[in-house]
Parts: structure tokens; sequence; C-alpha cells
């Protein structure tokens, strides 16, 4: 009992996922420019991406020995609602690790009934060149933004991955089409999207996204102003990508926004610990920890250099200072 590669993209839309497509389980193309990249310390202090777990990228089989396709989804997580400076688009909502788990493990059942195989479920978290398989699947090219995007989608999607023992026919990558334009590099306000030997790469350490989620402790000076009003993750260079104009819509009202993606600034420098816990349960905010995105709301309040903000960043040193942060 065999299965076809295009019954299991069918059965992939069938779980929830707008896109999908396959690529061989083989070392990728990017190996050694990741590598490169993560050598170079572009990769800040997340060392999750370039300590050990950065050779296990270096071929899917470490993850699935038996491994011999990727199926590679994408989940559409844009909502009709107008942007925020805030927080990020994909943390509106709940989180979606959970969501694409519970998808892809719908996926790996589906096409285990038409025929039984080995699978691995990766989300994000894997140590895996998502972007770069999801390329070679066919789902969109990486932009220079180091966005996927999708000539008709967009580039607003989750990103999950099904290795499977079974050999699949393979997609082809997409051409490139950002040609030249150069709109996300221009509005990036702290510059973080750099020219590269071939092409352009990310330098995570100049990144708002970086800045606001994973870096622990201070902010560097120079680069505060440029952060502006943003409190978790950044979505300028996606905001300003053409073909991101009329990108689709998702009808998931798992990603449709919580309160929390509209509270003002002055009520989140309020929250206490239990209750920043209570409003974040399950949310990808929760990633920043209460100090960490205390301290995102006072530079945001800073930033925007408005008198309304005066007494709550007040009142935020005065509670940092008696619990000893500052």
């Amino acid at each position: 009992m065999g299965i076809a590669a295009a019954e299991v993209k069918q059965l992939a839309h069938r779980c929830g996922f707008e896109l999908a497509g396959i690529a061989a389980a083989v070392p990728n193309a990017d190996v050694s420019r990741y590598l490169d990249w993560a050598s170079r310390g572009l990769a800040g202090r997340m060392s999750y991406l370039a300590d050990r777990r950065a050779a296990v990228r270096e071929d899917p089989r470490n993850l699935l020995s038996s491994a011999r396709s990727i199926v590679c989804v994408g989940k559409l997580y844009n909502t009709p609602e107008p942007h925020s400076a805030g927080i990020s688009r994909y943390a509106w909502g709940d989180d979606y690790h959970s969501i694409l788990r519970q998808g892809l493990e719908s996926l790996a059942a589906s096409i285990n009934a038409l025929a039984p195989c080995e699978y691995k479920i990766c989300v994000d978290t894997a140590p895996l060149l998502e972007r770069s398989y999801a390329r070679d699947a066919g789902l969109g090219w990486i932009g220079k933004n180091t966005c996927l995007i999708n000539q008709y989608s967009g580039s607003w999607f989750f990103l999950g991955e099904l290795l499977v023992s079974l050999d699949l026919e393979p997609d082809a990558a997409p051409e490139p089409r950002c040609g030249t334009c150069t709109r996300c590099i221009d509005a990036c306000p702290t510059q973080a999207i750099v020219e590269a030997e071939n092409g352009y790469e990310l330098d995570a350490r100049l990144c708002i996204s970086y800045l606001t989620i994973e870096l622990k402790g201070p902010i560097p000076e120079e680069l505060q102003t440029g952060i502006g009003t943003h409190v978790f993750g950044c979505d300028i260079c996606q905001d300003v990508c053409p073909w991101n104009a009329r990108a689709s819509m998702t009808l998931d009202n798992h990603f449709y926004p919580r309160d929390h993606a509209a509270l003002p600034l002055e009520r989140m420098a309020e929250l206490s610990e239990q209750e920043f816990r209570e409003m974040f349960r399950d949310s990808p905010v929760s990633r920043a920890k209460h100090a960490g995105f205390l301290r995102n709301v006072a530079l945001a309040m800073t930033n925007a250099r408005e008198d309304r903000y005066r007494e709550p960043l007040e009142r935020l040193a005065l509670r940092n200072l008696h619990r000893g942060t500052m």
C-alpha cells in the first residue's frame, strides 16, 4: 500500500494547512550559509541556534534516521484587524505551537491510515532549517527580509514539518520574486537586514523581535530609540512588503486578537506578575517573561514621549526600585 505526494498534500489541506509541499529529507544547500551566519555571532545570545544543535541541522535524518521526505506545511495567521505597533501579529491569538502540532498529528494519522510509516513532527523549536525546506517544497521563496513569501498568500504563515519514512515526489522551489524591491530593508528602524555575499541576511542582534523577545537584560542604548513603541516583536518588514498588500486572511479563530492585542501601554505597565501570567497564558507573549515585558513597556512609553505616560513610568520605576531591579 502506498500514497502519492498529491494525496499527502490534499490531506494536509484537509487538516487545516493552507500551504503544503514535499521536500527530500537530505542535507539542505543552505546548511553552510547557516553555519557561517551562526559562527559570525549574528544569532546574538540565542545559543540554541549556534551551539551543538546547529550541527544537528545539517541533516534531517539526525531527527529521524528513517526519514525520506519532509512534508512542509504553512498555516495562515493573518487577520483583518489593523496593524498593531505594540504586539506582533503572530502573538495576537493563541500559541501556535500546540495548534500546528495538533494539525500535524492529524495529518500523520491520516497518512498512516493509507501508508504506515515512521514519522516525526517538527514545529519551530526543532533543529531544522524550516524556511529552507519550505522553499524547496514549493511553499514560497525566502525574501530579503528572510521571511518565506508565497506569491499568492504573502508571508503571514506559521511553518511546520512532518518527517516521514516515505519516498514522496518532491516539489520544486519557486524563483525568488523580490526583484529590486528594498522596502523591507529601508523600513527597518534598526537596520537589521544586511547585505551578505549571497543576498541578504538578518543580524538578529539588531532585530526588534530579538531585542524585545529573546534578549534578556538591558537593551543596548544605541538601539533603544529604534524600537519605538514595540512591546513584543515587530512586523514592519512584513507590513511594508508588496506581496502582503493582498495577503490571504485566516478563518481560524485561534489567531484572532485576544484582548491583550490592543491593551494600552499604561495598563500593561500596571500588570503584576500573576496578572501577566493569567493574561498571556497559552500566548507567545509569555516567552518575554514579566520582567522583560515591563522593560519593553517602559521603553515604549519613553519612546512615545507623551505626557500621559509620565505617571505610569514613574510608578513603574518605583515598583522596580522596590523589587531591586533598578
